[in-house]
């Protein structure tokens, strides 16, 4: 069992429920074992069946609480895995919007996407069969066990020696399980993943001619997979067949034993009959555990996973003293950089030199919402993975008064997309200070931020719905007029028109599939539709050719009116039409200015326009 099984939230009176009825589950067996054992030895005797009617009535009430108190457990178990695996994925999916593009990127999409489905059933399948397994094994053999000792010692001592080596069994298959198990699942995450990125590259491979070759690419990982699940599926035949062949080598001793002095007038026919009926009963619930230890195997492992993610710490904003920064500490719920050799756990931080924190109040309301008047600081703002890695971003100081549009530009790895994540509230700074109109923070990391965002990603993610349903990501409750207006807005209506259905065509995974192009300007019609003040692109057109390109830019551009927009792209073409541009080199801002600005100073964003004209001649 897990022992992180009893953090679960409600677990605890499920438990005491389930024991309970353990307990009585167990008290009819010994009623329904005694009662049937008098019952054929009293027939065996030569007494009238009619003389047995009670003790048959008595056998009846108990095999029927029996099955009732088992039906009880199963219905208890199911609610509550119902309830716990709801709750989870909710976390889950919560956790995943704090945590932000990022930790996408690193466990890949079709990882992230195979737990919250299928992760979560399996756990639910886990919590409904581990929890009446584990109390039943805790409670029923030592009852069993205690009984039979009141009957015949020499049958509980083979009962009680026999049990330690099926467990022994057990815990030794079980260790290899896990080990081959750890396998398939490392194989499962990269077929999920491999899986993803295939469907989402198969207009490229196919305009490429390469969707034949990229089959055997397929078959191999999937081979991987198959051959992996063939051998854990291996082991748990065997452990089956080990435990089935040791309990009853052990009720077969049992047996023996009770024959041979029944035989020899040392043991009445009751008593016998009484220990060979419990003795199956005895290894039957470490029989349903070792049964179902390979089926919930995969339900524990994925539920460790989700959990690890929940548990991720996420630094909150809060308020700063004048003067004081950003303890120096690892980005909450991040990974290291890739050249980092030092990892940091999942929910570890280092902390700063004060033993205890003071008490801080909270950031006002007012603070997070953004006006045409509001302004944003950034005072040498830093974030550092520790030791061993790069600092992504180093002594950031930026100012941003208004509605404006801001072009973040640089080579591959100069920052941009960790300042757009910074700037997002995805991402915790370890060092500096932000300031939001005129209150001084520690970071943008809290959902009244973020909830004045809209974000697009370079390849935004199309759920599996209608047009409409896509549209309305950020907007449940948004009228149909609504959605069409943003549609027509984005430049969808020649799209939405030559749709059999409209906006109610079915588009994503199993639905429609969407160019480039149409993605980007979903994307733009959800944020549309949110009508949020600040709008973040990060990298919106760079998988894009230049043609689509240009003709969204022109869609684009209009509908940033009225907004604060930061767009993160290395296409400089963009940037004659921002108010204000930020040159990012090595993680530290380089210059800040307009495209006349910078272009006159012949700096670094003069030489990002030369290394362009370079590539197109």
């Amino acid at each position: 069992m897990d022992k992180n099984l009893l953090r679960v939230k409600g677990v605890k009176p499920v438990f005491v429920i389930v024991g309970f009825l353990t307990l009585v589950q167990s008290l009819s067996i010994l009623l329904l074992a005694s009662s049937l054992a008098e019952v054929v030895s009293a027939l065996f005797a030569g007494e009238p069946l009619k003389e047995q009617g009670a003790k048959s009535l008595l056998f009846l009430l108990a095999f029927l609480a029996r099955h009732a108190c088992a039906l009880l457990m199963s219905r208890i178990s199911y609610r509550f895995a119902e309830a716990t695996g709801s709750s989870l994925r909710r976390q889950m999916m919560d956790k995943l919007f704090q945590l932000g593009p990022r930790l996408a990127g690193g466990r890949g999409t079709g990882d992230l996407v195979t737990l919250v489905l299928e992760g979560v059933a399996k756990y639910r399948t886990y919590l409904e069969l581990i929890i009446p397994r584990m109390v039943s094994m805790g409670i029923t053999p030592w009852l069993l066990l205690l009984y039979v000792y009141m009957k015949d010692i020499t049958s509980g001592i083979i009962l009680t020696l026999t049990m330690p080596i099926i467990v022994v069994f057990m815990i030794l298959i079980g260790m290899t399980a896990q080990k081959q198990m750890d396998r398939q699942l490392k194989s499962y995450r990269t077929l999920s993943n491999h899986f993803v990125d295939s469907l989402r590259g198969l207009e490229t491979l196919k305009f490429l001619g390469r969707s034949r070759a990229h089959s055997e690419s397929i078959a191999v990982v999937s081979d991987r997979y198959r051959s992996a699940t063939m051998r854990t599926l291996r082991v748990a035949f065997l452990s089956s067949f080990a435990l089935d062949f040791f309990t009853m080598l052990s009720v077969a001793t049992v047996a023996v034993s009770l024959g041979l002095r029944l035989v020899n007038e040392q043991m009445t026919l009751v008593t016998g009959l009484t220990i060979l009926i419990l003795a199956p009963e005895y290894f039957l619930p470490v029989r349903l555990v070792g049964a179902d230890f390979h089926a919930t195997l995969d339900g524990k492992e994925a539920g460790q996973a989700m959990q690890d993610i929940i548990d991720r710490e996420t630094v909150g904003a809060k308020l700063l003293g004048e003067g004081e920064a950003v303890a120096a500490a690892p980005p909450g719920g991040e990974e290291p950089g890739a050249g980092s050799k030092r990892k940091i756990r999942p929910g570890k931080m280092r902390r700063s030199s004060a033993a205890v924190e003071p008490q801080v109040p909270p950031v006002p309301a007012d603070t997070w919402v953004w006006k045409a008047d509001s302004r944003l600081a950034l005072e040498q703002v830093g974030v550092d993975y520790g030791e061993g890695s790069k600092a992504s971003l180093q002594d950031v100081n930026l100012t941003i008064q208004g509605n404006l549009k801001i072009g973040i530009i640089g080579e591959s790895g100069a920052g941009k997309s960790t300042l757009i994540d910074l700037l997002g509230g995805f991402l915790h700074p370890t060092s500096g200070s932000i300031t939001l109109n005129g209150t001084r923070l520690s970071s943008l990391t809290a959902d009244a931020w973020r909830s004045q965002t809209s974000y697009i990603p370079q390849a935004p993610y199309l759920f599996s719905g209608t047009l409409a349903d896509n549209v309305r990501f950020y907007a449940l409750g948004a009228s149909d007029e609504a959605v069409q207006a943003a549609v027509k807005a984005a430049g969808l209506s020649a799209l939405v028109d030559g749709l059999p259905n409209g906006l109610g065509e079915a588009i994503g995974g199993g639905g429609r599939q969407l160019s480039g192009g149409q993605e980007q300007r979903v994307a733009l019609a959800r944020a549309l539709l949110s009508d949020r003040p600040v709008m973040l692109l990060d990298e919106p057109t760079a998988h894009l050719d230049i043609e689509t390109e240009y003709e969204l830019k022109e869609t684009m551009l209009p509908l940033f009116a009225g907004k604060l927009v930061l767009l993160a792209t290395h296409r400089l073409h963009w940037m004659a039409d921002m108010d204000l541009i930020v040159v990012m080199q090595g993680g530290r801002v380089a210059e800040i200015g307009t495209h006349e600005e910078l272009a006159a100073r012949r700096g670094a964003y003069y030489d990002l326009i030369q290394l362009q004209l370079e590539g197109v001649r």
